[in-house]
């Protein structure tokens, strides 16, 4: 099961962080910088597994990276993930961000960190591994930015609620509701 996820860039600061074990914030801070230093100070050409650190679990789980340009995509993992498989993973998790961005950078994911939690939500959900199908993750993202686009999107969803309210059809404003025995007296409220 995948325990966590974390993108860092080349100083240490963390781009996303995904948790899918309960850790207080101050110990989540602790973990990033402990992955953080033990996966920057190793050469690029080594292996990209290691033991996770002693603050996630130590030896029980295992650190699982790949470095792209300036950023490092980390995947806290226990022993019953395949290391490999997880490497595969990360890369279908880049490609999919790179095609979904058009060369991700670490502006998309500074920016665009909605986009960047729904996409990595079609990947991994509760720490299992859901779809590694680049294409279907893809077309998924694509739907939900239709959706969003047709309704206007979430920042427009307060001026739809007023103007929703204001094109409701009421005869007249109740005055007093009645509900069993209880007796609600509704104050006058202005017009908009």
């Amino acid at each position: 099961m995948i325990k966590a996820i974390l993108i860092f860039n080349n100083h240490g600061k963390p781009r996303l962080t995904r948790f899918y074990q309960y850790f207080a914030e101050d110990m989540q801070q602790q973990i990033i910088r402990e992955t953080f230093h033990l996966v920057s100070k190793r050469d690029d050409n080594v292996c990209n597994f290691l033991e996770g650190g002693s603050l996630i679990g130590g030896s029980d789980y295992k650190l699982i990276y790949r470095h792209y340009a300036t950023l490092y995509f980390v995947f806290c993992v226990d022993s019953s993930e395949s290391e490999l498989g997880i490497l595969d993973l990360i890369q279908v998790f880049v490609e999919t961000l790179d095609k979904c961005f058009e060369n991700v950078c670490e502006l998309d994911l500074i920016f665009h960190v909605d986009k960047v939690h729904y996409i990595l939500q079609e990947v991994v959900m509760g720490g299992m591994v859901l779809e590694t199908n680049m294409n279907e993750i893809v077309a998924q993202v694509e739907v939900q930015s239709r959706m969003e686009k047709s309704e206007g999107g979430l920042s427009a969803a307060p001026a739809r609620a007023v103007s929703a309210v204001k094109n409701m059809n009421l005869p007249e404003i109740p005055r007093n509701i009645n509900i069993g025995d209880i007796n609600i007296k509704v104050p006058s409220l202005s017009p908009f």
